[in-house]
């Protein structure tokens, strides 16, 4: 494995279990809760004195100690994404100008050397965003590299299907389904997104389990890690849901396809939540450690799909469950607990993804029409 591998996420340690951090001297609350310490003071610097006083508050503080916590390409992207789809538009466009300002050779986000692509991308929709409210060349011209990196990649299978890890080391993985595609979408590049989303699950989807594995290795034409982690299945529902949502009138089957792939892909993950909305992290082995970031990648991905008109409504009570399970980890400084943890992803712990997709699965709840 090379020194970028071991740098991020990838290094996955073999371990059946984790020790979940718990909440000694937090608090827990309940997401449709408005009661606790009222007395916030607007003073600057006081926001974390006491216990949220409503589910702004709460929201607030997740917020904060996103922006506080240090990002890889991939977590830019996330969180970036998060911001936009919260109407922080400032922010948004904040964050896309600080991924352009460390694009190298057409990759945003790079904090050393080159990351992959797929990860790099994963801020594209907010870059293309900021282009159309600015009006700013920069964030057009950046894009544009962006895709020409994609476009230009032989770090692709011969059918052209690309490999989520940095060059050379060749593995599919889940993780990919959010970050590359979303950005072919905005970019109009519709077919592209969805060769690719196809071209991984030739390798990854699992038939009879409905769900996707993590990580194939193609030099090796072997399963590097076959366990279908939840956060990496969460990845792809959520980026589906995004994908789906910019495919135009004019292709109908394919949007139809990619959407009887979420649904079938979100029941299969509901088989294996757990009583109160959490799941383990590797969703089939209840000897790994209890996990909520896939909770609320589901409940964000069923907020969309209720508002887009593809997934019923009585979706929405499991996604409320998840989304409860998520606010009860919340502590008073604005930090999601038992969440699959960087770096390495191997534990218990707290991530900028898991702090992100708080945000989103919040933006989503509000725009559910009940």
């Amino acid at each position: 494995m090379n020194q970028s591998d071991d740098r991020s996420r990838r290094t996955f340690l073999k371990k059946a279990g984790g020790v979940s951090l718990g909440l000694t001297g937090s608090s827990l609350f309940n997401c449709c809760s408005g009661k606790g310490n009222k007395q916030k003071s607007d003073e600057a610097g006081t926001l974390f004195i006491g216990k949220p006083h409503s589910g702004e508050d709460r929201i607030e503080r997740v917020k904060i100690a996103a922006l506080g916590m240090q990002r890889y390409d991939w977590e830019q992207g996330t969180v970036g994404q998060a911001l936009l789809e919260m109407g922080e538009l400032d922010l948004a466009i904040s964050f896309a100008r600080g991924a352009i300002l460390r694009q190298e050779n057409g990759r945003f986000s790079v904090l050393k050397g080159n990351g992959p692509i797929t990860d790099c991308s994963s801020i594209g929709e907010v870059v293309l965003f900021a282009e159309a409210k600015t009006g700013d060349p920069v964030f057009r011209k950046g894009a544009a590299e962006m895709l020409e990196v994609f476009r230009r990649s032989e770090h692709k299978t011969p059918e052209g299907i690309l490999f989520h890890t940095q060059e050379p080391t060749k593995w599919i993985m889940s993780d990919a389904n959010y970050m590359l595609p979303p950005f072919l979408a905005a970019c109009g590049e519709y077919k592209e997104a969805l060769k690719q989303i196809e071209g991984w699950r030739q390798y990854l989807y699992n038939p009879k389990e409905h769900l996707y594995s993590h990580i194939y290795d193609y030099e090796n034409q072997s399963f590097k890690r076959e366990e279908f982690w939840g956060t990496g299945n969460g990845w792809s529902a959520a980026g589906f849901c995004r994908v789906i949502k910019m495919l135009p009138d004019s292709m109908p089957e394919e949007k139809q396809k990619l959407i009887e792939q979420t649904k079938d892909l979100i029941d299969a993950c509901l088989n294996y939540m757990n009583n109160d909305g959490t799941f383990h992290d590797v969703v089939n082995k209840p000897e790994t450690f209890i996990e909520v970031n896939l909770s609320q990648m589901l409940a964000y991905s069923i907020f969309r799909g209720v508002s887009a008109g593809f997934l019923e409504k009585s979706y929405i009570e499991k996604a409320e469950l998840m989304r409860k399970a998520a606010n009860e980890r919340v502590d008073n400084l604005g930090y999601i607990h038992d969440v699959c943890g960087c770096p390495n992803f191997d534990r218990s712990y707290f991530s900028p993804e898991a702090q992100a997709f708080y945000l989103l699965m919040e933006a989503a709840a509000k725009d559910i029409v009940r």
